[in-house]
Formats: structure tokens, C-alpha cells, sequence
């Protein structure tokens, strides 16, 4: 699990595509001491197992599924990429639980600089609307933060940017046209299509006078 609270920017050393798999080299830093084998990182916000650690570049496997989904199938050697470790007992969780189960990728449509704040407007798949709201939690590419606008006609959501999320993550550098990692929370998820199922169910809806 995560918080959404991106640790680090960190370069891509390495890429090596096979049949089916992607092998990512990261050069992790710091941020490797204390991994091992077998730990979960989040890198862009997807959950990815280290498989090899050489002093403080990290190995990791990407299948095709994590590839196609996500916005690490298009990344190359020099890119850099949100880094976070996962959430341990007793951690402080700034941001919002995460699993790191990336739903699918959008596209910056628009950017709005302001004095202090970026307003970052993406396109989304119609089908995730449902579970996208004013003020409702969403990560981006590994970071937690809130939803600021939705434009349900245009299928459009937009974010707020701070400085300090400006300067510590990559979406202080994403431009029009660029694929930024979702995932929805899952509280909101699970409430919405428990609520929509039960609405299609005739029984309930004969219980409740629907």
C-alpha cells in the first residue's frame, strides 16, 4: 500500500524490452537503502516488485498488462519517474491509501499557470467518470491530491498544482498531450458500483419503492 506522497524523482538507467516484459533499471538512490528483493515500489504510481538491486539502481519487471495500461510501456532510458516506497505500520498517510493498481492512463488537454498554483485540465475515459468528483481524491502518477474541477460534458477533470507539488514530482514538468497514470480511490469505487448494481437489481428496487 501507499500514501500518494511522491519520496522522489528519480532517473530511468535502463530499459530492456522482451517478448511480453519490459525490464526497468531505476536509479533509486537514497531511496534503495534499507530495499530488498521482492519489495514493492510505486513508480508513477504503479506497484512494481524489485527483482535486482545493485548498489542504488533498482531492477524492476513490467508485464504486459502494467505496460499497456500504464504510462511505463512508452518510458526510455533518461526519463524520470515519481517514486514512492511502500506504506509501513505507524507511517504518517499525508496523502489517501493507494494500492497502486493504476485504472488507466489520461491526457493533459490543458494547463493554466497561475501566480502560485498550476491548474492541469486531463481528459478522461467516459468510463470513469462516475467515480470522479469535486473535491473527491485521485492520484496522478503516483501523487495524491484532490479534484479541483470536473467538466462531465467534455469527460475532462482538472487538478490544482502547488509549488511544493510543482517542484518535488513530474507533473511539475508534464505538457499538453502527455499520459499521466490514474487510479481512482477505492473507497469511491466500491461505493459506486455496489450503489449502481443495486439499483439494477428489480428486488431492490421493489424493496426500496424505486
Amino acid at each position: 500500500m501507499f500514501t500518494g506522497i511522491v519520496q522522489g524523482v528519480c532517473r530511468v538507467a535502463g530499459v530492456v524490452d522482451e517478448p511480453g516484459l519490459r525490464r526497468l533499471r531505476i536509479d533509486l538512490g537514497e531511496l534503495a537503502l534499507g530495499l530488498e528483493t521482492g519489495a514493492s515500489v510505486a513508480i508513477n504510481g504503479t506497484c512494481l516488485t524489485a527483482t535486482h538491486i545493485d548498489a542504488g539502481r533498482v531492477g524492476f519487471d513490467l508485464i504486459r498488462e502494467s505496460a499497456d495500461r500504464s504510462n511505463l510501456g512508452a518510458i526510455r532510458a533518461g526519463d524520470r519517474v515519481n517514486v514512492e516506497r511502500s506504506l509501513k505500520f505507524g507511517d504518517e498517510i499525508g496523502g489517501h491509501v493507494l494500492s497502486g493498481h493504476v485504472a488507466d492512463t489520461v491526457t493533459v488537454a490543458q494547463i493554466d499557470a497561475g501566480a502560485h498554483e498550476r491548474s492541469v485540465w486531463l481528459d478522461v475515459a467516459p468510463q470513469w467518470l462516475p467515480y470522479l468528483f469535486h473535491k473527491g481524491f485521485v492520484a496522478l502518477d503516483g501523487a495524491s491530491l484532490t479534484i479541483a474541477r470536473v467538466d462531465r460534458e467534455r469527460a475532462r477533470i482538472a487538478v490544482s498544482l502547488i509549488p511544493e507539488t510543482i517542484a518535488r514530482t513530474t507533473l511539475g514538468h508534464v505538457g499538453v498531450g502527455d499520459r499521466v497514470n490514474l487510479e481512482i480511490d477505492a473507497q469511491t469505487l466500491a461505493i459506486v458500483s455496489t450503489v449502481e448494481r443495486l439499483l439494477r437489481d428489480p428486488e431492490f428496487r421493489r424493496g426500496v419503492g424505486v
